[in-house]
Formats: C-alpha cells, structure tokens, sequence
C-alpha cells in the first residue's frame, strides 16, 4: 500500500517521549511524512501512560473519535502504545475493535514489523516480554538541540501504589559503548545537550556482566561509571540524567556530578511522602531523614544546584498528621519544583486493594494545599537567580511570544530573554548565552544578554 502521513500523540513521562521519537523514526523509515492534523493522518499513534487513572481515561476519550473516523475511511490504521496497552492487552480491543495494533513499550522498536502484519490483514497484540534490542532505528527527533538517551529499561521495584514494573517489565540496561556511540552520533549531529534516562537511573548496569569499565561492586558498572564515560564526548556541553530513586542515589554519584563540568547541576530525586510510616507502607526502602541527608549533601558540595521532586498525596491510610509532615519536607528542603499527584489506585498494585482509602475530597483538598507551597517554595529559590548571570542553552522563541528567545539554565529553569538588536534567532539557537536575570517566578525566569567582547 502507499505511504502517506502519520501522527503520535504522546501522554506521560519522558521515556514515553522517547519512545515516541524512535516510533517516528521507524514511520518515517517506512516512508510516512509526519502531520500536525491527526484528522488528515493514516497512521495513528496513541503513546499512552497509565499511571494515573484519569491519563488512562484521556486516551479511550480520544481513542473513540478516531475509532468513528475509521468507519468512514477503513484504511487508517490505529496504533495503542505504551503502559496502557501493556496494561490492558487484548481487553482494549475488546473495548475499541477499531484499533489495529495494541504493543507494550517495550515493543517500540518493532512498529514496522507489527504494521506489516496489520498490511497483511492481522489484528496485533504484542504485550510479551521481550530483550531489549539495541535501537538500529534513528529517532525523529523533536529538537535539534536536546535529546534523550535511553540508558537502562524497566524497573525492578516494587513500590505499592506504582503500576510501572507490570508495563515497562524488568530492568534492561544498555551497554556503555551502545550508549557512548549514539551520543558521539548525536554530537556529529550537532546536539548540544543530552538527558539519559531510566526509570530508575540509579540502577543502571546492575544487570550488566562484571568487567569493562565498572568500578562497582563485583566490578560492576554503575551509573556513576557510566557518567565518567562518556563526559569527554567533544561537541555536547551538557549532561542531563533522570530519575534518580533515594535507596540507591549514591554519595559517588554525588561526587561525580561536582566534579564534571558538563553534568547539569539539577537533581530530580522524587520523595512521594514525608512521612516514615507512609514511605514503608509504600515500600520505598528509605526515610525522610536518608532523604534529607542526600539533600545535605547535594548542597553542600553544589550549594546552588536545583533540586525537584514527585509527591503524592492521599496515599491509603495517610492521616492528617502524616499529610503534615509531607508539607514539612517540602517547606524545609525548599524545592526548585515538585511534581505532585493524588493517589490513584491502579489495577494490579497491592495499595489498590487496600480498604483504607483516602477520599477523594481528602486529598483534592491536600493536593491543593501540597500546590500552593510548591508554588511558595519554588518562588523563593527563584529569587537566589535575581540580577545573577545565568548560562543559557538556546532552544528556540518564546511560544507566547515569539519576539523572545527561550532556553534553559543548568538547572533546568525555562529562561526567555530579547535578543540583541540585529540578531536573530540562528544567531543564538543552540548556543550558550550569558543571561542576566532581571525577572524571577516561581518556575521560569527573564532576562537580558549580557554583551561580551
């Protein structure tokens, strides 16, 4: 059949980001051209996240548009990826039989083969579990200056409330030279600024054989290891990492992002509760004194570096009192950002089943609290940036404003500024710029060039 035109609608987090740019890079290897009008496309894709239940909700919303448009025009073809068709297999096209294939995340790097399948007459369901295979794919990347690095798939958790280790599966890493060769590949192609990613970033190589270039226990390579290997890449000037998980996030780790230039002294280590009782409940393997202790020392040796988390509030069982010492944590730690959520119960996690549920105005009431001290919070480390010249990777205009420029500091603050008189835009894309912060919110900031030379 003909090529033509493909969209993808991505929900949730960044490795469902990269996901999707690797499943663009198989489409458009195929030969589809991508279009920003899902109505006019053939192709389909919903990249979908289920860790929360309204996300999950959103796409059999949008799912039922598309699953009429087919009813006038059969040869699209509708594609379900990610954690909610991990999640709900066969029983989603029980649900929407409009829908041509149903693959788990880690089938991302198979769309073409599946699609074939689909040409051939099939209806596809592919939720096994599978290795990993290196990507031979080339992702359509979203930016030309900031990528995504895959470094390790899965999660081994078990964390109660977390739906993650039943769709993403067990914990894969890629090789160090698998991931040193795409990103030499990524500085040839003019990328300045790379983020790795993981769902638990701090397990990275446990699952890799001893030898090579570990330093770990057994000789095994670990993250750390991993940091030290590739910040010598000529050409990328920044090093991004997420997310980090308090039981393994280590005092070498902590070290190393002090002593490398390149790493961006920005931190994403999620608490979900200040309370000890709720974190054990929740099994995550740590307190909110270790949590504090990892804070101590990130800002002791980078007193500036930028700190963000993920909370959850209403988790079953939290009282009032223990709600209260979440807010506590969050008012003392003083976090750049904090990503905060009510507890939503998702199929197959064992909180799910439990019969001390919060209600719902509970915690809409706390998330509401939680919010608004985020917001106080991440004012107030805001104001540390005022009339301080700031180092801005240049990513592209203002999308409110397209007379200013936009990019973000190393800690990971969105920064808009005007440019200079007579310079445009390729004047400053992709550059490191010195900006001089005139105007600080919460969580963006403004400000001027400051003239050099």
């Amino acid at each position: 059949m003909a090529r033509s035109t493909y969209h993808i609608v991505t929900f949730g987090c960044q490795m469902n980001k990269a996901d999707s740019e690797r499943m663009a890079g198989v489409l458009e290897a195929m030969g589809y051209a991508y279009t920003d009008d899902i109505d006019k496309a053939d192709v389909v894709v919903y990249n979908t996240c289920s860790i929360r239940d309204n996300a999950e909700q959103k796409v059999y919303s949008y799912l039922g548009k598309q699953a009429k448009r087919k009813h006038t025009n059969p040869d699209i073809t509708l594609v379900v990826a990610g954690c909610v068709a991990q999640q709900e297999g066969e029983k989603l096209l029980r649900r929407v039989p409009e829908v041509d294939i149903v693959m788990g995340p880690q089938h991302a790097n198979r769309l073409g083969d599946l699609l074939q399948q689909v040409y051939q007459g099939h209806q596809v369901v592919a939720t096994e579990e599978i290795p990993i295979t290196e990507d031979i794919t080339k992702p359509r990347r979203d930016s030309p200056i900031t990528a995504w690095v895959n470094v390790i798939y899965g999660c081994n958790e078990r964390c109660t409330y977390c739906i993650v280790p039943l769709v993403r599966g067990r914990e894969q890493s890629r090789t160090p030279e698998a991931i040193r060769q795409e990103i030499c590949q990524l500085a040839e192609q003019g990328y300045k600024e790379i983020t790795l990613l993981g769902q638990n970033i701090d397990a990275y190589g446990r699952d890799l054989p001893a030898g090579g270039i570990g330093s770990g226990v057994g000789g095994k390579i670990t993250f750390t290891d991993l940091l030290y290997y590739i910040h010598d890449i000529s050409g990328i000037e920044r090093i991004r990492f997420a997310t980090s998980h308090p039981r393994y996030f280590s005092s070498r780790l902590i070290h190393a992002c002090a002593e490398l230039p390149k790493v961006c002294q920005h931190f994403h280590i999620p608490f979900q509760s200040g309370d000890n009782d709720i974190l054990k409940a929740m099994a995550r393997g740590y307190t909110h004194e270790k949590y504090r202790r990892i804070i101590d020392q990130i800002r002791e040796l980078m007193p500036h570096a930028a700190i963000t988390a993920d909370a959850i509030v209403g988790f079953p069982g939290e009282t009032e009192e223990q709600f209260a010492n979440t807010l506590k944590l969050v008012a003392e730690v003083g976090f750049d950002a904090v990503n905060t959520a009510a507890y939503s119960p998702r199929p197959g996690t064992p909180a799910a089943l439990w019969q001390d549920q919060v209600p719902e105005e509970i915690k809409s009431d706390r998330l509401q609290r939680l919010n608004h001290l985020v917001a106080q919070t991440a004012y107030e480390r805001s104001q540390r940036y005022l009339h301080c010249v700031e180092t801005v990777l240049v990513e592209g205009t203002n999308p409110k404003d397209p007379q200013q420029l936009m990019g973000r500091t190393s800690g990971n603050r969105l920064t808009f500024f005007a440019p200079e008189t007579g310079k445009a835009l390729d004047d400053y894309l992709g550059k490191l710029v010195p900006i001089r912060i005139t105007s600080a919110r919460a969580f963006s900031l403004t400000g001027e060039v400051v003239k050099t030379g």
